[in-house]
């Protein structure tokens, strides 16, 4: 997963930003090399005469890996450094010396003079303009961060760190559009590539959108953060946030509930309870009998739980004596659709989903939720393709549910290895 900072070592950074550079601004060499050898080798450096003979110790310093010599030839060119050219150099030997010494501070002073010169060859651009922003992002300076990041972004750095980096010192800086934007962009562009996109990409603009009280865009990035990430864990917070949306709404609550108990991410005994008590209110003892087996199942609550024994001793005489009559009520004509609904809400949760269908599509076109309840039905017998298309239909309080379903259905169907991809 993503860290706010992760140092790079000085032996890394001498390898992306000391080697390279060394021989592509070393003034001697430049001034002694035929034109031939100097072509493609980035812009001349031409030292004044009186930074000379200081640039040349720098130059013979660095070679050595000598920093006490460097950091002496340092002092004697800053009293003669007088050019761009002249500051460049004190720039790039300033980093020398930083890595050297393996002080982040020094590399930060060489990076940010060699920048400011406005001499850095364009093929360096990228490196110095990132690591200079990673130096900012560290310290927290976020809008200098967020600047350097642009400019290694536009000089052609392909850092994979970068966009979220990038992303990170927007939304830290208070610019949480630009930061939702590029977050959007790069899971796009990561997704087209045939990869999963690392999950900070979801989580730190959810932070954000949360902080700014931005309700609805919030649950469209954990909408997208499940469908990547389909994991219990996940499907349980952003359920946890509809479950808080619904407020008073029972149905619309139990609804919820459902879907934390179809996709694994019901795991504390309270959340059963709960369930418990509503589809009790609700009249389908058969579905809170299954519900009760499978908090056994699953080992969140034990067989010898008092309360948990109470509530499936007394709904399974329910569940029982109601079965035959819900059979029955299944095939006769939709006369009633109230009923129809409540009938074919109790045949999905004793398992005649198949008895259920027709039910809800006899009462679909004019019951909203009875809809939203045909395309669950659907998705819970297999029929991925129907369900998907009918969940694209729901439309009202349950509209955010129905997406999700949607998100559950095609998890569910995709290849193994996609659905559980790690975070880069």
């Amino acid at each position: 997963m993503f860290t706010r900072f992760r140092p790079m070592t000085a032996t890394a950074l001498a390898a992306v930003l000391g080697c390279a550079l060394i021989a592509t601004a070393t003034p001697a060499a430049a001034k002694e090399k035929p034109k031939k050898e100097e072509a493609g080798q980035g812009p001349k450096v031409s030292p004044s005469k009186a930074f000379m003979p200081a640039v040349k110790k720098m130059g013979d310093a660095t070679k050595a890996k000598d920093a006490a010599a460097l950091q002496a030839a340092l002092a004697e060119g800053q009293a003669t450094a007088t050019s761009n050219d002249d500051k460049y150099l004190m720039g790039f030997y300033t980093l020398q010396l930083g890595i050297l010494n393996k002080d982040e501070a020094t590399q930060s002073q060489g990076l940010e003079a060699a920048l400011d010169s406005g001499l850095v060859p364009a093929a360096d651009l990228g490196n110095y303009n990132f690591y200079s922003g990673r130096f900012a992002y560290v310290k927290k300076d976020y809008v200098k961060a967020a600047t350097r990041f642009e400019a290694a972004k536009a000089a052609g750095s392909t850092d994979s760190s970068l966009p979220l980096l990038l992303m990170d010192s927007y939304l830290n800086s208070g610019r949480v559009d630009q930061g939702i934007a590029l977050a959007k962009a790069t899971i796009d562009a990561e997704r087209a590539a045939g990869r999963v996109p690392s999950e900070e990409l979801y989580v730190r603009p959810a932070k954000a959108l949360q902080a700014a009280k931005r309700t609805d865009e919030l649950l469209d990035m954990l909408t997208l953060r499940v469908r990547d990430y389909p994991q219990p864990a996940v499907w349980r917070n952003t359920l946890y946030i509809l479950l808080q949306q619904a407020g008073a709404d029972k149905e619309l609550n139990l609804d919820i509930l459902r879907l934390m108990r179809a996709s694994g991410a019901m795991t504390d005994r309270g959340e059963y309870l709960e369930y418990a008590a509503m589809a009790t209110e609700a009249g389908y003892p058969g579905e809170v009998v299954s519900l009760v087996q499978q908090g056994i199942a699953n080992k969140v609550f034990t067989d010898r739980d008092e309360r948990f024994s109470q509530i499936l001793s007394s709904q399974t005489e329910r569940a029982k004596a109601d079965r035959p009559g819900l059979l029955a009520d299944a095939g006769k004509p939709v006369t009633n659709p109230k009923a129809a609904r409540a009938t074919a809400d109790a045949l999905v949760g004793i398992g005649e989903i198949a008895k259920a269908i027709p039910l809800y599509e006899a009462i679909a076109a004019s019951d909203p939720i009875a809809q939203y309840r045909l395309g669950v039905a659907q998705a819970l017998s297999g029929q991925n393709d129907v369900a998907l298309a009918t969940l694209a239909k729901v439309q009202g309080n349950r509209a955010r549910l129905a997406k999700l379903w949607t998100v559950y259905v095609q998890t569910k169907t995709a290849p193994a290895a996609v659905a559980a991809a790690p975070a880069t």
